[in-house]
Formats: C-alpha cells, sequence, structure tokens
C-alpha cells in the first residue's frame, strides 16, 4: 500500500512519517536547514502485517503545490495532517480538494501536535475537520490524535493503518507496463536510475522499454520494488528502475515521462475528458482558458475547449484539452488543472479520449462516444462504443494500457464480433451486410451490363467506410460465407448474370480462342481479328466491348482486347519480375522477356498497369504499388 501525506506547511507531516517508520523524508539539505519539504520524500515501513508500507510525503506550501501532484496520483491511502493549535488551513483545503478530485476514498486524518491542544480545543478541531470532509470521498474518514514529540496515538494510527493495509487489493497487473517517473538521477557504479510508481502491469530484468514522450529505448537491468532490491516491480508498488541503453542519462529522463511497454508508446497533445469545476473558482471556464494540466509526475500548459457550453462553479461537464506539447497518457487516468500562475486549483477530472478530433468535437456524435467511453470497466466501455461505430481494437487496448492477452475476455463479455482489426456489436455487422447488399442491388439495378462493382468504388458507398485491410477481410469473409462473389477487380450478388444476345455471344466464342493460348500476351487487335473472322469490323469492336463489361477483357490500348485470364497472369509476371530485383525497381525489357513479346506491346500493357496503379513509374523504371499490389490477386 501506498500512503500519501497531504496538508497544510509545518503541520508536522514529515515527523509524523519519521514516527511511524523511523524514516526522515526531508532528503535535501536545504529541507533540513529551512524545516520544510521542498521536494518529494519517501519512507518505508513494516506494520505489522508483514508487507512493506510506503509513504509519500509531500510539500504544504502553496507554491509546492506542483510538487505535491507528482506524488499524489498514485497513492492507495490518504493520510490527512491537520494541527491541533492551527486546525484547517488554505492548503488543508486544497489539498483535500486534490485528493477528492483524484478520487480518493480511503484515508486517515491525523490530528497532529495533539499535546499543544487540550480537550476543548481538539474537539473544536475535530468539528472544523469533519465540516471539511463533508462532501468529499473522505467524508467520514476516522481522525486520531497524534503528537509526534510524546508519540501519543502513534500506535493507534499505526495500527489502523496495518488494518488498511491489510484491505488493500493488489492493483491490477494483466495490463502492459505503465511507470510514471517523479525523479532522475545518477548514481555510482549504477549508471541512471529513475523512482516514480508502477501505475499498471509489471516490470521485470532485462525489459526493454520506452520513454515516452521521448521514445528512447532502454533496458532495465537493476529493480528496487518498496525499498527493497527486487526481480520484478508491479502494479501499485514505488519502484527504482536501473536503465541503460543508447542516450539513457538523467537529463534524457525527466519527472513527468512515462515508462512503458512498448506497444503503448503513443503520445497525445489533444484530449477529451469530463471536468469538475471546483466551487471556488470565480467564474466560468469558457474556451480557450489557459490552465497547468497535471497528472500523475506530468505538468503541462493546457487549453480548455468546453464541448457543451461554459462550465459554471461547482459543474461537472464534458472538455478538450489542448496541450503545448505531447504526453503519455491512458484513458481513466485522473488529472488536476490550476491557474497558469500557480496559485489556485480550478478542477480535475478523467481522460476520456486520446485521439479527439480538432473538428466538430461537440457534436451529439462526439458527445455519444465520450459518454460511451465514460466507463471505466474496460469491457463496458467496448460494448456501449460499438453500437455507435466499429472499433479498432489494437488502439482500443493501446489507449487503455491493456495487453492483448486480454481481448478474448473482453470481446466475450462485450458481446463483440471481429472483422479484421475492428470490432463491431451483432447489429452493426447486419446492418453492414445489409449495406453491401443493398449497394451491389441499387448497383446491379442501374448497370444491368456491368458484371460487377469496383472494390474502392464500392469501400466509399458503404456506411460504416472502413479502412482498406479491414474492409477486404469483411470481402473475404462475405465471399467465403457466399454472400457476395469476388470476379477479379470487381463485385457482384450470386445471382447476378450479364449474358450476350445469342447472335453475339456466337461471335464471342468465335473471338475468344484467338485470345489465349500460345499467343495469348500479344493477341490480334480488332482490325486483325477481321478477316481471320470474316466479320463487320464494327461487330468485333461492340462484341469486345461488351466482354469487357462483363470482366471477360481488358483493352490494353486502343483496339486492343487480353483476356482478363491472361491480363491476372501477366500481373502475376510484373510481380514477380519486381521481386527477382534487389530493390523492387524494373525495367520494360525485364518484363517483355518473360512475355516474350515485342518492346511496344510490352510497354503498352505496362501503361495499361501504371494506369490503374499496380504500377508506378519513374523515368524508364516501374516498381509495385503496395497499395494495390493485390488488385489482380485470385
Amino acid at each position: 500500500m501506498i500512503v500519501g501525506t497531504a496538508g497544510h506547511i509545518d503541520h508536522g507531516k514529515t515527523a509524523l512519517v519519521k514516527a511511524l517508520t523511523g524514516t526522515d523524508a526531508d532528503r535535501l539539505a536545504e529541507e533540513k536547514a529551512r524545516g520544510i519539504t521542498i521536494d518529494l520524500g519517501f519512507a518505508y515501513a513494516d506494520l505489522g502485517g508483514g508487507t512493506v508500507t510506503g509513504f509519500v510525503d509531500v510539500p504544504g506550501h502553496e507554491r509546492l503545490i506542483h510538487t505535491m501532484l507528482a506524488g499524489a496520483g498514485g497513492i492507495d491511502f490518504a493520510l490527512l495532517v491537520v494541527a491541533a493549535d492551527d486546525g484547517v488551513m488554505p492548503q488543508t483545503r486544497e489539498h483535500l480538494a486534490i485528493l477528492d478530485l483524484l478520487g480518493s476514498e480511503r484515508g486517515i486524518v491525523a490530528l497532529t501536535k495533539a499535546d499543544l491542544a487540550g480537550p476543548e480545543r481538539r474537539a473544536e478541531v475535530k468539528t472544523e475537520i469533519r465540516a471539511a470532509l463533508s462532501g468529499t470521498g473522505l467524508a467520514g474518514a476516522p481522525i486520531i490524535a497524534v503528537s509526534a514529540l510524546t508519540g501519543e496515538g502513534i500506535d493507534t494510527l499505526s495500527a489502523a493503518l496495518a488494518a488498511a493495509e491489510a484491505e488493500t487489493a493488489a492493483r491490477n497487473d494483466t495490463g502492459l507496463l505503465r511507470f510514471a517517473v517523479d525523479r532522475s538521477f545518477t548514481l555510482s557504479g549504477a549508471g541512471t536510475v529513475v523512482t516514480g510508481m508502477v501505475l499498471g502491469g509489471r516490470v521485470t530484468l532485462d525489459d526493454t522499454v520506452t520513454v515516452s514522450p521521448s521514445g528512447l529505448v532502454a533496458r532495465v537491468r537493476g529493480i528496487h520494488a518498496q525499498n527493497r532490491k527486487a526481480a520484478e516491480g508491479l502494479a501499485g508498488q514505488r519502484c527504482a528502475l536501473n536503465l541503460a541503453g543508447e542516450r539513457v542519462t538523467k537529463d534524457a529522463i525527466r519527472r513527468g515521462d512515462v515508462i512503458l511497454a512498448p506497444p503503448l508508446h503513443a503520445p497525445t497533445d489533444r484530449i477529451d475528458a469530463t471536468l469538475h469545476v471546483l466551487a471556488s473558482e470565480a467564474k466560468p471556464i469558457g474556451t480557450w482558458f489557459p490552465v497547468r494540466l497535471h497528472s500523475h509526475a506530468t505538468e503541462v500548459g493546457a487549453r480548455i475547449v468546453p464541448l457543451a457550453g461554459p462550465l459554471d462553479a461547482g459543474t461537472e461537464g464534458l472538455v478538450q484539452l489542448v496541450l503545448d506539447r505531447p504526453i503519455a497518457a491512458t484513458i481513466g487516468d485522473r488529472f488536476i488543472l490550476r491557474d497558469t500562475s500557480a496559485s489556485r486549483t480550478i478542477g480535475g477530472g478523467r481522460f476520456l479520449d486520446l485521439r479527439p478530433p480538432a473538428r466538430k468535437r461537440g457534436t451529439p456524435e462526439r458527445l455519444n462516444v465520450l459518454a460511451a467511453s465514460d466507463n471505466q470497466d474496460p469491457a463496458a466501455a467496448l460494448a456501449a462504443l460499438i453500437e455507435l461505430a466499429p472499433i479498432e481494437l489494437s488502439a482500443f487496448l493501446r489507449d487503455r494500457g491493456l495487453g492483448e492477452q486480454t481481448l478474448p475476455r473482453l470481446l466475450t463479455d462485450a458481446g463483440a464480433e471481429v472483422v479484421g482489426d475492428h470490432a463491431f456489436s451483432s447489429a452493426a455487422l447486419h446492418r453492414l451486410r445489409a449495406s453491401l447488399t443493398d449497394t451491389l442491388s441499387a448497383f446491379h439495378a442501374e448497370n444491368p451490363d456491368l458484371a460487377g462493382i469496383g472494390r474502392e468504388k464500392l469501400r466509399l458507398s458503404l456506411k460504416p467506410r472502413l479502412a482498406k485491410p479491414t474492409f477486404l477481410t469483411f470481402l473475404k469473409a462475405e465471399a467465403a460465407a457466399g454472400r457476395i462473389v469476388l470476379d477479379g477487380a470487381f463485385l457482384r450478388l450470386p445471382g447476378h448474370v450479364v449474358r450476350l444476345t445469342p447472335a453475339d455471344e456466337s461471335l464471342w466464342q468465335r473471338i475468344h480462342p484467338q485470345l489465349i493460348g500460345e499467343s495469348r500476351f500479344r493477341p490480334p487487335r480488332v482490325r486483325d481479328l477481321v478477316p481471320l473472322l470474316g466479320a463487320d469490323e464494327r461487330d468485333v469492336r461492340r462484341v469486345l466491348k461488351l466482354a469487357q463489361k462483363l470482366g471477360q477483357v481488358h483493352e490494353i490500348a486502343h483496339d486492343h482486347f487480353f483476356a482478363r485470364t491472361v491480363v491476372e497472369e501477366m500481373a502475376d509476371i510484373v510481380l514477380d519480375v519486381a521481386a527477382e530485383t534487389d530493390d523492387g525497381w524494373f525495367t520494360a525489357p525485364a518484363f517483355r522477356d518473360r512475355v516474350h513479346n515485342g518492346r511496344k506491346v510490352a510497354i503498352e500493357i505496362l501503361d495499361f498497369f501504371d494506369r490503374l496503379g499496380l504500377t508506378l513509374r519513374r523515368g524508364d523504371l516501374r516498381r509495385i504499388n503496395p497499395h494495390r499490389s493485390d488488385l489482380f490477386s485470385r
């Protein structure tokens, strides 16, 4: 369990931690000289339950609240300190407000310096404390009078903390590693060391990790968990990590960075969130309101854009946070907003979407997405989101810090169906299939003489519009189920057939043998077919045009038609020729030699592939377009 102290300056937080643990958390010479905590201090103790409890001692001074926030985000239990002689003070209230915004619901109030107050004063301060706690997550927290000087109440407080430790559930470590850095320094003989909180997952020796948002790659070569040497660090523990790697130095890693499992590295500078504005705010929060954002140990400038009008004091609403620079974040992370002069806390909330649009951010559709995201159970969030639109699963897992091993259970609990890398609700997948059938039916009705519709045209016609890889997976699944037919570069419904008239069919049966066989790579042109068939040139050309609409032939050049099967064969040859080169670039003669064709016809064929996008040309060289390489796939 991690216990975080909170309270006004000079109310005895550090002395209390020392009385409980025997460790002086003030580690800086300036802190000793001035008698106040300036930076985060840490202490550890076994309170009697056989486990190590960590204490985060934070500054109470108003100007050092940004440091307090660096240590408050990962605590399991709050230890609010109020001096019996002073009572509830301004920073007591601000620390309490911050704890409430961070979702703290477990804690104890230590009434310190009890030796300076008699029974009446203690009762008076307890009444003040009860009033301050009212309406917060810590309402009803026990108040224990203690004195670090005389030892009064220390054993009672220690026992209460040990009981809380026993009731603290282990954090879920099935996700991927997220480690919030609050210190970075160099240790003689070890190198670069960072300390902080394991927010999720686990870290083990020799893990390769990414420092975000910089993207620096490092290797974990040493771990101390809860102040003890360990082979791994788990979610909920304070750890020190000894990192190694190229360019890994104490100056390359800063407070606020997050050490991540590599798949989670995806910094963002725009976040949609829910924001609760404190009742102490004097004016409504309007568009482009400047603030300082704090999340775990991160601090960054930001602008607030309310999504449904200005937010009044004491209200809650949806906002977009536009950051001065990218940060590493996770959906569900809590944050605090303070004014730019660092004189007051404005409010706080939770992150809902790490990849929001910059435009149309307040539309009803977007608000519905955020309402669906506002669920801390990933399965419930996924179930709500797929009712609105297909969800990219890799992005869903990444932005919530989840590993792929959680996916099967997640899909089952959400009742989701998968197509490629996207999850659909059963109803949405049914609507997509209906849209596919309706679109093809309408196309066949309007174009009865065409064999089918092109893939890209169909993709752009369907709703919702799918990414190309997912769309191709969807089509293959529908074809395997017999609901559509993939006919070369075209698609059609199984029952759709275009037939020639008997006379045209008879002429086509005489033309077709001339386009296949040994001379298939150099078939006769229309004018050359006329004397071979003894037919009218206009009829030959018309039937070949109809055959092209039926998908039986392709017109490579003017009046030069190739059988569809031959074009597919030539496409395979082009792919093979390109694959045989070192860099993927090939020449027209290399293709000509494979098809044993003349230079002019070979260039006409390659020009045809250029027009379709199968190949990309640069001077006399060509290469395969990776985005269209499956154009003639069979």
